[in-house]
This record gives C-alpha cells, sequence and structure tokens, in this order.
C-alpha cells in the first residue's frame, strides 16, 4: 500500500469513539465490577501463598462452591455487557451470589470479592438506557431530519387511528384479544 491509500488502518481516536459508543449503551462498568469480583472468590481457595520456604495453602472444603459463585459471577458480568436487556436479573443474582460467597468462600474473597460484585450489581439493577433523541434535537443536532419509518407513516399509526383503548386490559381492547395474548 502506498502513503495515499486509505486502506484498512485506522487510528486511535476511531477505535477509541466506537469503544465508548459500545460502552454507553450497555452497564459497562457494573459487568466489569461483577466480573472482576469473582476473580477473587473463584481464585483465593485454590490459591498457594509461599513465604520462604513455607508455602501456605487455602484450600477448603468449599472449594468447589466457591469455584462455582466465581464463575457464574463472570459469566454474569458478561452478560451484562452482551445482553444488556437481562441487566436486572444478572444484577440481582450477582447480589445474591456475592452475599452466598460470604459464608462459602473465605468470607467472600476476603471481603474484595464480596464488594466488587456487590457494587457491580447494584449499578447493574439501577443502570437505565439513555433515551433517544426527540425529533428536534436530532434535527438541531445533526443539521438533518430524523429518519422516516417504513411507508411514511408516524410511528403511533397512521393519522386519525383511535388509541383510547390501547392500554386497556379487557378483552374489548386490540380487536378482541386480551393483553396476555
Amino acid at each position: 500500500m502506498s502513503a495515499e491509500s486509505s486502506g484498512p488502518s485506522r487510528d486511535f481516536t476511531y477505535w477509541r469513539l466506537r469503544f465508548r459508543a459500545w460502552r454507553g449503551g450497555r452497564p459497562f462498568w457494573a459487568g466489569l465490577l461483577t466480573l472482576v469480583g469473582g476473580v477473587p472468590i473463584a481464585w483465593l481457595p485454590y490459591a498457594e501463598i509461599k513465604i520462604g520456604h513455607l508455602t501456605m495453602a487455602m484450600a477448603t472444603t468449599a472449594g468447589a462452591g466457591s469455584l462455582i459463585i466465581g464463575v457464574l459471577l463472570v459469566t454474569l458480568g458478561l452478560t451484562m455487557w452482551y445482553h444488556h436487556i437481562v441487566r436486572v436479573f444478572a444484577g440481582v443474582a450477582s447480589i445474591l451470589l456475592a452475599l452466598v460467597s460470604i459464608p462459602v468462600s473465605n468470607l467472600g474473597g476476603f471481603g474484595v470479592g464480596f464488594l466488587l460484585a456487590l457494587t457491580g450489581g447494584a449499578l447493574s439493577i439501577s443502570w437505565a438506557p439513555a433515551k433517544p433523541d426527540a425529533p428536534g434535537e436530532y434535527a438541531a443536532g445533526t443539521g438533518q431530519a430524523p429518519p422516516v419509518p417504513v411507508g411514511g407513516e408516524p410511528v403511533g399509526g397512521p393519522a386519525g387511528t383511535d388509541h383510547t383503548y390501547a392500554t386497556d386490559t379487557s378483552v374489548d381492547a386490540n380487536g378482541g384479544r386480551n393483553s396476555a395474548g
């Protein structure tokens, strides 16, 4: 390739902005704290600390339980990143696993993994996706008109449609179908 060609090489700013956009659409910090919190919970029961010629093993009888809790916390952290629609479930599950890790896994990885997983779960529950821009804000920010849905009709349906029973749960709502199916 010559210096003039615009090949596949992209600069650092491009990748930084892509990562920033990816991170902004999901509970990134919640997933990171939960993922990092699972590591000491899973690792510490199997760790061997060497002090000189003395080897200290932290192996406990609950080592398998610690490994399961740690792996589940790492999985929940990744779930928060890649399937952020289930962020509330993942947050509640990580909080419960962090609480269970106190008696099972050396006080929750000596408190470090417990606190990280607890904070990550709370962040995951409290995270909410950003609201989309209003049509006026979109046009003012980009200088363009907002995208029009397929068919050119507004999102709410054709003009003049009666939506008085749209939120009703009775049998008469929505063409005779109830809200359950």
